[in-house]
């Protein structure tokens, strides 16, 4: 007995008997096709546009890791350097903080444009995030500071920001100078034409 023989014997005794598949039964049943998507897939989409409450242009694409012990810094045309100085170490107060330690990106993603958005709907100035850092001498680069960085520099409302002094959190904070609101504007405007006369 040749092999090849002897081999479909064993496929026999192990399959049993085989029968050919009936023709147009050899496909499995999709069911009745669909035109477009479910109310349920249309209400998860709703739900996930909703909670996407990061403002637009704050990107988790690819981001430049910043080295560990680089201070941030970054100021619009117009602003002093002596602001942006001042700001560094401490000169103006801490109108409100956010602490994104230990919190995922994503939730940094949505927080940080929710936050700078209330701090100056009650005429905030300057806020401190505080972002945190590598321990060690020889840490990784922080994801969150770099993307911090690239995100601030995006926000309208951003005027300036740098990394703090020590006593503030060092390099695991950053100070941000946001722009005056319109209200605020208007009480400067109208402070200042009083003193005039």
């Amino acid at each position: 007995m040749t092999q090849s023989r002897h081999d479909e014997m064993d496929f026999r005794a192990l399959v049993g008997e085989v029968r050919p598949v009936r023709g147009g039964a050899d496909r499995a049943d999709p069911g009745r096709s669909r035109r477009g998507p479910s109310e349920a897939q249309l209400a998860r989409r709703q739900s996930a546009i909703a909670e996407d409450g990061a403002a637009p242009g704050l990107s988790d694409d690819f981001v430049d890791l910043v080295p560990p012990f680089d201070p941030l810094e970054f100021r619009r045309d117009g602003i002093q350097k002596g602001v942006v100085e001042r700001l560094r170490h401490g000169g103006y107060p801490a109108q409100a903080s956010l602490h994104l330690l230990r919190r995922p990106l994503e939730e940094c993603r949505r927080a940080l444009p929710e936050f700078l958005r209330e701090a100056r709907e009650h005429d905030l100035r300057s806020v401190l995030i505080v972002h945190g850092r590598g321990r060690e001498i020889d840490s990784s680069p922080n994801v969150l500071r770099s993307y911090l960085a690239k995100w601030l520099a995006t926000l309208d409302e951003v005027q300036a920001f740098a990394s703090a002094g020590q006593r503030d959190g060092g390099i695991g904070a950053t100070w941000v100078m946001l722009r005056k609101s319109e209200r605020a504007r208007a009480a400067n405007r109208e402070r200042q034409q009083k003193r005039r006369g």
